[in-house]
């Protein structure tokens, strides 16, 4: 499966209500809208994107109507206990947006990484030693002028500039960024796209399907503010 930029002049499928794919390698996205190409389809990330992902026909296993999802509560910060003062979910909320503004990198991606990263848990450590809620590296820490891992917002912001960084040197394209996030920018610009690792294009699935979904619901808020309103 090949990750590149859309193309301009391309007409668009009659498909274009949002979609829920599922694919034969097991990866489950909600995309925009998607796109027949030949043999190939492309699956747009976003309404205008130009991030989408091309696959070949005979990869994708179904296409449905995406669902309504049902807006949930964030569930608790599952910190160490250890750690005496933990910010809430609110206070995280309000790193990533203060963070988001600093570096413009949208919220709702900031915290579909977080979400992927470490559940929201401040004193999260992987095998590979990474560290707190966006999992950074002590080198890639230190590189950041991140102190202290384990300080939320310090990695927050570190991790915020990073993939802020992916992003420019990514043009942009998303899924790009956070599969240079997950495996490193050396394995993608080794392999011109999103690298063959099964845990690295799980990550890209995962991390995309968050932050779609979270997209919706704020478009559905958004419609229900709006119907409201207008009684």
């Amino acid at each position: 499966m090949a990750i590149v930029l859309a193309a301009t002049g391309m007409s668009r499928a009659a498909d274009t209500s949002p979609l829920h794919v599922t694919l034969t390698n097991g990866f489950d996205l909600i995309c925009d809208h998607r796109e027949t190409v030949g043999e190939r389809v492309r699956l747009y990330l976003g309404p205008g994107s130009q991030n989408f992902l091309e696959v070949a026909g005979v990869e994708i296993a179904s296409v449905e109507a995406a669902p309504v999802i049902q807006q949930k509560k964030d569930a608790p910060l599952n910190v160490s206990p250890a750690k005496t003062t933990n910010p809430t979910a609110e206070d995280v909320r309000g790193m990533m947006t203060r963070a988001g503004v600093k570096h413009n990198v949208d919220v709702d991606l900031l915290a579909s990484v977080v979400r992927a990263e470490s559940g929201g848990n401040v004193r999260a450590v992987s095998r590979t030693g990474a560290r707190g809620l966006m999992q950074l590296m002590p080198a890639t820490a230190t590189e950041l002028g991140v102190e202290d891992s384990f300080h939320p917002e310090q990695n927050i912001n570190g991790g915020t500039a990073y993939l802020d960084a992916l992003l420019m040197r990514y043009h942009d394209n998303i899924a790009l960024a956070l599969a240079a996030y997950n495996a490193g920018p050396a394995a993608v610009d080794r392999y011109h796209g999103i690298p063959p690792y099964r845990e690295t294009r799980a990550y890209v699935a995962r991390v995309i399907h968050e932050f779609n979904r979270r997209k919706t619901l704020a478009a559905q808020s958004a419609k229900l503010n709006a119907g409201g309103s207008g009684r």
